[in-house]
């Protein structure tokens, strides 16, 4: 009875959805402020539809009811309840209801904290917002129903990937849709400027809170899946350029483009025809990373279906909507005016070319990612495009986009003088280049990439510490005043700079001075790697909740002293018929000793794969940073309460 109220709850929020996206905008064609407020208590309907539609299908996996079929496809009765709950969204149609509830939640977070946003934009937001609803609510009851019997049910279920079946997975899709999902706001909100031609200052204030939202949650997202990959699939790496991973990468570029543009619609009302353009790509760019995970075009671990029927359903709503989003801003984009005039040398400038850059990379994994479907499409002809494509096109941009935010904070408003400019980019060149030798010094470093990927970095930190010393008066007397009443928004700057840094650092280093070793050893055989000695010492047998493994000791030393014991393990899901490693790592403050155990060889003998991993943790770190400067940023009260004077933009308003 609770499944079937989940499969009716699912239909209620689709009637909800088309209720937000009809009644509010003929309210707003005719002014009627009651309709407009419709909009608002549709999005709450539709929340606690959804909610209570994805609560239905969570109760089933916990009891495990079998009679489901997609409890019969995932689950098992010996599964741990985590792994149970998680295994709600570890599959396609699962996966979809969770997608649809964060974009319930946005609507309802919108209709709830955006009482400050004037009921005419608001009401046209959330119909945008439930436009959206109606595609994705259509696609899963037409085409994925996460509720569908069986009528003969099994006694147990098939279980679920061992590879999902992993603590990291029970946060990384949450957070990741909450991103992707996220970004549909930035969507909305630039249809709901061109529609009712207000694009200015507030609306930027108005959109930004969303889109940092969006953004943490997203950066959080792909950290998170990149940690699970370091240490669940045992292959000593953190990401691999695989096409899934793109997709995800590719709206977080232009997403923060997008919240650097915002900033300057904001401050100066500039750039609004650029700001309207990014966050429409932004959730266009999610849209395709649906698309690729579940339309069948890609086999990977990440991706959901292979249904090329559901494959094309997404595409047809991907076309309406990037479609539709673009010919409206095609339409109503050449009457936008910017208000607000910057000389070449100004932080407008600096922001506008960082913008440039990001969408370049961008437009350089979006090549990467899609040409080889597209050849395979045209000539049936099958290619793969690598990391050496990406490392040497992509990283290239990147870097001298670290450079320009090194710059930013260097530049005025308006104008800035080149002099002063270039004065202080010299000192932090020098104190950058300085701090690089000496590292290359002290750690015996020779590669000249490295050590011009550790310049970058540097640069970058010293730029953003630099720029905090002279805006709070270091050294002064009044230094450590100034630095607590600084802005939260001030906060979030410098510290998301320091963990781009940071996390910039810890992908050179581990990069370019990896050491690793692959080998087949015996119990007592010691492996050298780098300055550390590896030796396997025993393996034990034994089982887990539902899994049978084999757990190794490795000793690791350095030397000849004790540094730390490793214990990788090798685990069997005899329900899967599949096999997991489970690496064992020690992290350092400068890396991680990181071990994995290999299948035996026949003669007592296992394969291992030994590394150091220098600057790892720096990755991690880095990208706590910037999510907690997102954060941060978020809780400006300056976002929350109030909104810039503002003018109506230039868009020309119809004849009455």
């Amino acid at each position: 009875m609770i499944v079937e109220f989940g499969h009716f709850a699912l239909w209620l929020a689709l009637a909800a959805a088309l209720i937000q996206s009809v009644v509010p905008l003929w309210g707003t064609s005719r002014g009627h402020a009651g309709a407009m407020r419709v909009a608002d208590t549709a999005a709450q309907v539709q929340f606690l539809a959804t909610a209570a539609s994805f609560g239905a299908l969570t109760y089933a996996f916990v009891v495990s009811d079998f009679s489901l079929r997609l409890t019969a496809l995932n689950s098992h009765s010996a599964k741990p309840m985590l792994y149970k709950i998680t295994g709600v969204w570890a599959n396609h149609e699962g996966s979809m209801l969770l997608w649809v509830l964060m974009l319930a939640l946005f609507g309802v977070l919108i209709s709830v904290f955006g009482r400050m946003i004037p009921v005419v934009m608001r009401a046209t937001v959330l119909a945008v917002q439930g436009m959206i609803g109606i595609g994705f609510y259509a696609f899963i009851l037409l085409t994925s129903n996460p509720f569908e019997r069986i009528a003969n049910a099994p006694l147990d279920g098939q279980g679920m990937n061992p590879l999902l079946q992993d603590p990291g997975v029970a946060f990384h899709p949450p957070l990741l849709y909450l991103g992707y999902v996220g970004f549909s706001t930035a969507f909305s909100f630039a249809v709901a400027a061109l529609i009712t031609g207000r694009v200015d200052p507030a609306w930027a204030r108005w959109m930004r809170p969303w889109v940092l939202f969006a953004w943490s949650g997203l950066t959080a997202g792909i950290a998170l899946g990149s940690w699970w990959a370091y240490y669940e699939l045992g292959w000593g790496g953190f990401w691999f350029w695989d096409p899934v991973e793109n997709a995800s990468f590719m709206p977080w570029l232009i997403g923060t483009a997008l919240l650097h543009s915002a900033i300057v619609v904001e401050k100066r009302n500039a750039l609004l025809k650029w700001t309207i353009l990014l966050a429409i790509l932004t959730f266009s760019l999610s849209l395709i990373g649906t698309f690729l995970v579940r339309s069948g075009i890609l086999t990977s671990v990440h991706a959901f279906a292979t249904d090329p029927e559901r494959g094309a359903f997404i595409l047809l709503m991907l076309c309406v909507y990037i479609g539709a989003a673009l010919t409206l801003f095609a339409w109503r984009a050449p009457d936008l005016e910017d208000g607000g005039v910057f000389a070449l040398w100004s932080r407008e400038t600096g922001l506008l070319v960082n913008n440039l850059l990001l969408a370049v990379a961008c437009g350089v994994v979006f090549v990467g990612t899609l040409y080889p479907l597209v050849l395979e499409l045209i000539t049936g002809d099958k290619i793969s495009v690598g990391a050496p494509y990406f490392n040497q096109t992509f990283l290239p941009i990147f870097g001298v986009t670290m450079l320009i935010a090194g710059i930013g904070p260097f530049l005025s408003w308006k104008r800035a003088r080149k002099a002063d400019v270039l004065r202080r980019a010299a000192t932090t060149a020098g104190v950058a280049a300085t701090l690089a030798v000496l590292l290359a010094l002290a750690m015996g470093l020779s590669d000249p990439v490295g050590l011009l990927g550790a310049f970058v970095a540097l640069w970058l930190a010293v730029a953003t510490l630099q720029d905090l010393g002279r805006r709070t008066g270091f050294p002064n007397r009044a230094f450590l005043r100034r630095l607590v009443g600084l802005p939260r928004s001030a906060w979030g700057l410098y510290l998301g700079h320091l963990g781009l840094a940071i996390a910039a650092a810890g992908v050179i280093a581990v990069s370019v001075w990896r050491d690793e070793a692959i080998q087949t050893v015996t119990t007592g055989e010691a492996t050298q790697v780098g300055p550390y000695e590896f030796t396997l010492m025993d393996i034990e047998n034994t089982s887990g909740p539902n899994y049978q493994t084999s757990i190794a000791a490795v000793r690791v030393t350095r030397n000849g002293e004790l540094v730390t014991l490793l214990f990788p393990e090798r685990r069997w899901y005899p329900v899967e018929q599949k096999p997991t490693t489970e690496a064992g790592i020690r992290t350092l403050w400068h890396g991680d000793l990181y071990a994995v155990l290999g299948d035996p060889n026949g003669a007592r003998g296992f394969v291992t794969r030994y590394y150091y991993n220098p600057g790892v943790p720096w990755m991690w770190f880095g990208a706590m940073l910037i999510t907690l400067a997102a954060l941060i940023t978020l809780a400006d009260r300056r976002l929350r309460v109030g909104a810039p004077a503002a003018r109506r933009s230039a868009i020309a308003q119809p004849a009455e």
